[in-house]
């Protein structure tokens, strides 16, 4: 079975998370600048299989697009462009972000530790990634 990207999109930084190839686990992958994601993604294609994208669809809580939508719908065209043969997938991503934030608190790790964006993002990824998982299981 090939692999599942998720992605957390902001536009400073974007979380990057990965099943293992039997789509059990979701592990954090990588955090990358927006300008670099399509090459890092192609270089990670050349050694494992991807067989899908998931993104996170960045939601108001009343459902409507939040104001980071537009963004997140522009890099999912240049997914679709640069990997016209990859599905793209979408999931609610409201708390996401929050939940974390509860993780990292919840692990121990130090107060500097805890305040690393990159992690954030990833984590973020991880939790779009297990949703993702978790609502197309059989």
């Amino acid at each position: 079975m090939a692999r599942i990207l998720a992605f957390d999109y902001g536009t400073k930084r974007i979380g990057i998370a990965v099943t293992d190839p039997l789509q059990i686990i979701a592990t954090g992958l990588d955090t990358v600048h927006p300008k670099d994601v399509i090459e890092y993604v192609k270089k990670y294609m050349l050694t494992e299989q991807v067989e899908a994208f998931v993104l996170g669809d960045p939601k108001q809580m009343d459902g409507s697009p939040s104001d980071s939508a537009q963004h997140v719908k522009g890099f999912a065209t240049l997914l679709k462009k640069s990997f016209p043969d990859i599905p793209r997938h979408w999931v609610d991503e409201r708390f996401t972000s929050k939940l974390a934030h509860q993780a990292i608190m919840q692990s121990g790790l130090k107060k500097m530790d805890r305040r690393d964006k990159d992690r954030v993002d990833t984590i973020a990824a991880t939790i779009i990634l297990q949703y993702f998982m978790e609502s197309n299981r059989l």
